[in-house]
């Protein structure tokens, strides 16, 4: 009979012992598990992505088109967001890109600049700051720019080895501290010397329009400086007629006419 209750007496034991495990296991199923993303960029960029519109935003398109004025004649841009492929045209003159393909028709030889060297260089100028969201890109704070008084914040931008035509290039963004809007962009140009560069040019972005929901240049301005001290400002570069469209075009806007050239 002693042997029957010692019996029971464990095998009650044991059941008290497991129970709060079994409840425990219960209310490990039903808890939550929050997990928190990481944004990919610093503080301060993702205050001035949200100060021109919001990086989603920029992400939700697919095509850019703009004209500059220069002078009495026009170049019309057009850019696909995703893959940068591009048509530029002007009056007798075209260029573009698809894929590694850098084009040019030009019959009467009357352009004299550089189709490689422009291939998206007026896109990237004015899609600021939202090419920053680039991959392949490095970032960290840059000393302030002062000019006129006021003490503008910065971030420095380089790149990975490989990433575009020039990835020795850098790039300062330099921004408002009450309203976090890009103001300046100082930036060093590497192309075909292969050598960093301490030479920084700098544009003024201090003329806005909102389209689309995104907040673009209306003009930008260069300005003469040595090092960092900025100077006299030169005219400004105008843009008009800026769109953006959810649908990109066929490959086929962007395709080397027969008789066009390959640059590259």
């Amino acid at each position: 009979m002693k042997l029957v209750w010692v019996t029971l007496f464990i095998i009650l034991g044991m059941s008290c012992k497991e129970a709060p495990e079994s409840t425990k296991t219960e209310k490990t199923a039903t808890k939550e598990v929050v997990k928190e993303e990481i944004s990919p960029y610093p503080e301060a960029l993702k205050k001035v992505f949200d100060a021109h519109g919001g990086i989603d935003t920029w992400k939700s398109k697919q095509l850019l088109s703009f004209d500059i004025l220069k002078g009495d004649q026009t170049e019309k841009h057009t850019i696909a967001l995703y893959s940068r492929d591009e048509k530029i045209e002007m009056p007798g003159i075209s260029m573009g890109s698809q894929g590694d393909d850098i084009w040019l028709l030009d019959a009467e030889g009357m352009y004299k600049g550089d189709p490689v060297f422009y291939h998206n260089l007026m896109f990237y100028f004015y899609a600021m700051p939202f090419v920053f969201a680039d991959e392949g890109i490095f970032y960290k704070d840059a000393e302030p720019l002062e000019f006129e008084g006021k003490r503008y914040p910065g971030i420095r931008i380089a790149y990975e080895d490989g990433v575009g035509l020039s990835a020795k290039d850098e790039y300062f963004l330099h921004y408002d501290p009450d309203t976090f809007q890009m103001v300046w962009l100082g930036y060093t140009v590497t192309f075909k010397s292969g050598e960093k560069s301490d030479n920084v040019r700098w544009i003024r972005y201090n003329d806005r329009m909102t389209v689309d929901g995104l907040l673009v240049p209306k003009s930008l301005t260069w300005y003469e400086y040595e090092g960092r001290t900025i100077k006299d400002a030169r005219d400004p570069l105008v843009f008009d007629n800026v769109s953006f469209d959810e649908v990109s075009p066929s490959t086929d806007f962007f395709s080397k006419p027969e008789v066009a050239k390959i640059m590259n």
